[in-house]
This record gives C-alpha cells, sequence and structure tokens, in this order.
C-alpha cells in the first residue's frame, strides 16, 4: 500500500475529479489533465446514459452522489479521518482479499467500502449489485488512472465471491441470514435494513423543516439514511410538516416513484386508513421504522424521555437520528443525513478499525 500521504493525494485528485460532473464545469488544471484526457468523455457518458439504465437514478440524484463522494475524499477531511489508524503501508504478501458484496439502492453507495479496503492496504474481490454496476465500476477505473497501483488492488466478479479472507457485504434482513451462513467461517461485517428517523420537536425553522424534507426525499427515500419515521409532539400540527414538503411537488414527474404513492394511496384509502397526502408523499400513523417508498410514518410523542428509551430500545433498526433537540445524543441537524463523512460508518460498526485488524 501507498503511504498515507499518497493515498490522501491520490484520493483526494479522485474527488477533484468527480466534483466536475455535478459542478457542471470541466477543471482544466495540470493535476487532472492526464485523467481528464483518458478518462472524462467516458465518465460523462456513463453519467448520460445511467437514468436509461436505471430510472431511480436520476441525473439529480447521481449528481448528488458525486459531489457527496468529492466532500468526503477533501484533503482535510481524509486527514482527520485517517489520523487516528496510524495506518503504515502494508506489504503485498501481507494483503488480504476482502469480498464487497454490494448494495445498489442509490449511486455509488459501495465507494465507502472500497475506500475503506484500500486506505487498510487490502485488495478487492466486489461483487456490484446489477443497479449499480456501471457506476461503481467507472469510479473503479478513475482510481486505476490516479494510482495504478490502487485500481490493481480493485477486481470485480459477476459470480459467487471465493477465496476470501473476509467479507463486507450488504443487503435485506432476509439476504443477512445467507451471508451470516455463507460467510461464518471467515471474518465479517454483515449488514440488515436500517433507517433514519426525526424527532421533531415544533421549535423546527422553515429551513430546519426543508432539511427534514431533504431526508426524506433525496435518492426517492431508497437510502438507510433517509428518514422514513418522524416522532411528533402530540399537540403538532402535521399540516406545518406537509406544507414544508410542498418544495419537493416536482418529484410527482418521477413515475417509478408516483407508482409506489399512488399503490399505498389505493391501499389506505380501500383499507379505510387514515393518513395526510400532499401529492407525492403519504404521512401515515404507525409504529414501525421502515416505512415503503413514497410513505413516511410517524408517531406521537408527549415527553422526549419516552422518545430517548425508544430510539436506543430499536437502535439495530435506526441507522441516524435526524432532529434540533439537544436531548437526543448523537443526532445529526436536519438537512445532513444523505452528506456522510468518511467516519460516519454504517451500522455504526467501525469498518476500518475491522479492516486494519484482519
Amino acid at each position: 500500500m501507498l503511504n498515507s500521504d499518497h493515498f490522501i493525494s491520490a484520493f483526494s485528485l479522485l474527488g477533484e475529479f468527480l466534483r466536475q460532473f455535478p459542478e457542471h464545469q470541466k477543471n482544466n488544471t495540470p493535476e487532472l489533465a492526464h485523467l481528464n484526457d483518458s478518462l472524462y468523455d467516458s465518465f460523462q457518458s456513463v453519467l448520460n446514459r445511467e437514468y436509461a439504465n436505471n430510472p431511480w437514478f436520476t441525473p439529480d440524484w447521481v449528481n448528488r452522489a458525486l459531489l457527496g463522494i468529492a466532500r468526503m475524499l477533501d484533503e482535510k477531511v481524509l486527514r482527520k479521518w485517517l489520523v487516528s489508524y496510524n495506518l503504515s503501508a502494508r506489504a503485498n504478501e501481507t494483503a488480504k482479499t476482502v469480498g464487497l458484496v454490494l448494495a445498489g439502492n442509490i449511486p455509488l453507495v459501495g465507494f465507502h467500502d472500497m475506500l475503506c479496503v484500500l486506505a487498510s492496504g487490502h485488495r478487492i474481490l466486489a461483487k456490484p449489485s446489477s443497479r449499480d454496476d456501471r457506476l461503481i465500476r467507472k469510479t473503479a477505473e478513475a482510481i486505476s488512472i490516479v494510482d495504478p497501483s490502487l485500481g490493481g488492488r480493485i477486481t470485480f466478479s459477476g459470480d459467487t465471491l471465493s477465496g476470501l479472507d473476509a467479507v463486507i457485504a450488504t443487503g435485506s434482513n432476509n439476504s443477512s441470514r445467507y451471508f451470516e451462513y455463507y460467510f461464518r467461517d471467515i471474518p465479517h461485517i454483515i449488514r440488515k435494513n436500517r433507517s433514519g428517523v426525526a424527532v421533531i420537536t415544533g421549535d423546527e425553522s422553515e429551513e430546519d423543516l426543508g432539511g427534514i424534507g431533504e431526508d426524506i426525499f433525496t435518492y426517492f427515500g431508497l437510502g438507510c439514511r433517509n428518514v422514513t419515521k418522524l416522532y411528533v409532539p402530540e399537540s403538532y400540527d402535521l399540516k406545518i410538516l406537509m406544507g414544508a414538503m410542498d418544495g419537493f411537488s416536482h418529484l410527482g414527474e418521477y413515475h417509478k416513484y408516483m407508482n409506489n404513492v399512488e399503490y399505498y394511496r389505493t391501499m389506505y384509502l380501500m383499507n379505510r386508513q387514515d393518513f395526510l397526502d400532499n401529492g407525492v408523499l403519504l404521512l401515515k400513523e404507525d409504529t414501525a421504522i421502515a416505512s415503503p417508498v413514497g410513505v413516511v410514518f410517524y408517531e406521537r410523542y408527549s415527553e422526549i424521555g419516552t422518545i430517548k428509551q425508544q430510539l436506543k430500545a430499536r437502535d439495530e433498526e435506526i441507522q441516524c437520528v435526524v432532529s434540533i433537540s439537544p436531548g437526543i445524543s448523537k443526532s445529526i441537524k436536519p438537512g445532513t443525513s444523505q452528506q456522510p463523512m468518511p467516519w460516519d460508518y454504517a451500522d455504526g460498526v467501525d469498518t476500518l478499525r475491522f479492516l486494519k485488524e484482519l
């Protein structure tokens, strides 16, 4: 593996390359010249075709994902992330082969696992999701151009993974049981379904409510960090929140998303279940954490203390908590759930620590 300075330099350059596409401006700096000459046009071509290949990956969402990765790869961010791990160069003979079973629910969702494996000095054998096969492979190609020694540690497989020393697998609650059994004899991280929740106090500004809308609607709500459940005070007028959600009415233009909204609207009407509806979002009272796409569940509370107890009891279902309340520990501010940094590990499991200790 390269030393930390070289690793940071390589990936910060990759971040500058990726940033060009959501900002719609080609950067002609000398540092990017070789990468742009080799890959800019073909990368843009992949982006242009992605919506046709996967209608859940709209140009806006793909650009949002690229910009998020670019922020993650800022040189100062990478240094802050890696400083506490005391990573050292790993010889090829001590490098392990780490299998990555990648999800495909949002664009480039598997990038962070790839970043962690390469930072730890190991090799990647990745099985990408068919839904996000093109973007992740093209990004790996960019890594290979930035630094061939890093790119040489990435292999993709369309078959069952074998010959692994460890594995990180992301899937559903059902697939996790299979992963747990299949990879039982090697070190592993197996991720299940999780969702984001928001605790509303009633003191939110219009900007805060708009941020909660971002946390709900970004990537059509398909990410594990998207808010699918709201806790609201007993006296809270939900029409205030739904009014703030009107700013996302443009999502009505996307038929795959609206098919979900229309399906659950019909189901709730047929079953005479109460819900609120602003055209692009259904709000329904329910104790469950995870809601269907196009629906957000809510529960009312009388004291913030009871919510703290609920959050603790259901910790394994929750990926992140959005709130302005100082009483909710480890909460993040509205509008940031889909802006994770490298240290915001999925399921709270320190992926890089796991890899370093292999």
